[in-house]
């Protein structure tokens, strides 16, 4: 938001609460700050109207969709309203702001940029539904952007790996509330695995790029006269994403169970397993 309101960019973000509008403008009169939520329509229609409004009868020039949440779990036991709660945070609602702003995009002939991850790419153990998620929201955005080509609109898809943001805390922070909230049975199954995969992620996200490569690649995506249909971006961005086109599945899988701490050896637990449920 910063980065694009010193390029000069008039810039509407989308917040929550009435607090997050009323830190952003104590931080800076650049930004103009809009409540919405992605879950609520009734948000997402009187957030588009009053930005048209703001707007004074001319277009929008660009729209990033930078809304989304985290779910690291293990697929056995997620349960099924956290999922959809999910898809409705990184699919549906995300969607829903694109239609209701589309008109201002045509109008401008604007520009979308979508926030993916890399993790479409390369599914992580206990990270299904945000992988799934993320991938639902890439292949959205490819048709988007097949579909809106014919009207001279660019549609662009950032696809982050590891960025150092506070966000972790909230996704990867406190692994001990996600053992206890699993039932007695996963929790002994699943809780040193996820302990190990917490800790690597955890690392691996505070030693990643900062938010402002992200930033700089938005402004990129929003001003090159021919953008790309994807930017990588972040720490091992390239290299993550070039695994899964290069290795054979069983092969790669090797690799994640080293990346993540898994158990290499099929099977290796299958004792422990059964000593537990004795």
């Amino acid at each position: 938001m910063v980065r694009l309101a010193t390029a000069g960019f008039r810039v509407f973000a989308s917040v929550r609460r009435s607090q997050d509008a009323d830190a952003i403008w104590t931080f800076t009169n650049d930004i103009t700050p809009v409540e919405l939520d992605v879950t609520d329509a009734r948000s997402i229609v009187t957030a588009a109207k009053h930005v048209r409004d703001e707007l004074w009868g001319r277009g929008l020039d660009g729209l990033v969709n930078n809304a989304g949440t985290g779910l690291f779990t293990p697929m056995e036991h997620v349960a099924l309203d956290d999922v959809r709660r999910q898809f409705e945070v990184d699919v549906f609602g995300q969607l829903a702001v694109t239609q209701a702003f589309l008109p201002l995009i045509r109008q401008a002939r604007g520009r979308i940029v979508n926030m993916g991850s890399v993790g479409a790419r390369l599914t992580m153990p206990f990270g299904g539904v945000v992988c799934a998620a993320k991938s639902a929201f890439g292949a959205m955005t490819d048709a988007l952007r097949l579909e809106l080509h014919p009207f001279g609109i660019h549609v662009c898809l950032i696809e982050p790996a590891a960025i150092r943001t506070p966000a972790v805390d909230k996704t990867l922070g406190d692994v001990d509330r996600t053992i206890a909230e699993l039932p007695p049975e996963g929790a002994a199954r699943y809780a040193q695995m996820l302990r190990e995969f917490d800790r690597r992620a955890y690392e691996s996200e505070q030693q990643g790029s900062p938010p402002d490569d992200v930033a700089r690649v938005v402004h990129r995506a929003l001003t090159a006269r021919r953008p790309r249909a994807r930017y990588l971006v972040g720490e091992h961005s390239r290299f993550l994403s070039t695994l899964p086109r290069l290795l054979p599945d069983r092969l790669l899988d090797q690799v994640r169970y080293r990346l993540f701490g898994l158990p290499r050896s099929f099977g290796a637990l299958i004792d422990a397993d059964a000593e537990s449920r004795a």
